[in-house]
């Protein structure tokens, strides 16, 4: 009886293939521009149809179906995207580990310069106290003796600045 079952459903399944392949082919061709993974998706799809031994009504099946293949060739889409930020962040990676060291340090040159250079002195002040010795913008007003609002225009100002500083000795 069981095996009956498994040969009942096996010639269904070859008839929805028969039926619906080239529907399913053309969606998945559109989503994913990939005819060989189409192919796949729209496989792996059948495959499951042949383990899974969930009823398929007459009336729904080719929504169901493909249902299905819009479903897989989405989460390809996102696996995709997953790759795609992955190489790109190793890309970076590979990138920023390629500079030279000179580089870095003519950077790093220009950037204790530029500290220096800070005008008003209270901005440089607050550059040092906030990055280099790690105080909070509550700790440098109560330090200053100035409100947290001016700590933070002040440190902005000075964040503008070296930007300036470092943008015009990269040229």
């Amino acid at each position: 009886m069981y095996i009956e079952c498994m040969t009942e459903r096996k010639r269904l399944i070859e008839r929805l293939f028969r039926q619906h392949y080239r529907d399913m082919y053309r969606l998945a061709c559109i989503l994913l521009h990939d005819e060989q993974e189409s192919m796949d998706i729209v496989h792996d799809v059948f495959a499951r149809l042949l383990v899974d031994n969930k009823p398929l009504e007459e009336s729904t099946v080719r929504t169901f179906l493909l249902s299905c293949v819009r479903n897989q060739c989405l989460n390809v889409m996102r696996d995709r995207q997953i790759h795609d930020r992955a190489r790109q962040h190793l890309m970076l990676e590979s990138e920023v580990s390629v500079r030279e060291a000179v580089d870095i340090q003519a950077e790093i040159s220009a950037l204790q310069q530029g500290v220096a250079d800070l005008m008003p002195p209270v901005c440089r002040e607050i550059i040092v106290l906030h990055y280099r010795d790690g105080f909070t913008f509550r700790e440098i007003a109560q330090r200053l003796g100035v409100s947290e609002t001016t700590v933070y225009k002040h440190l902005h100002s000075a964040l503008n600045q070296l930007r300036l500083t470092l943008k015009n000795t990269q040229r």
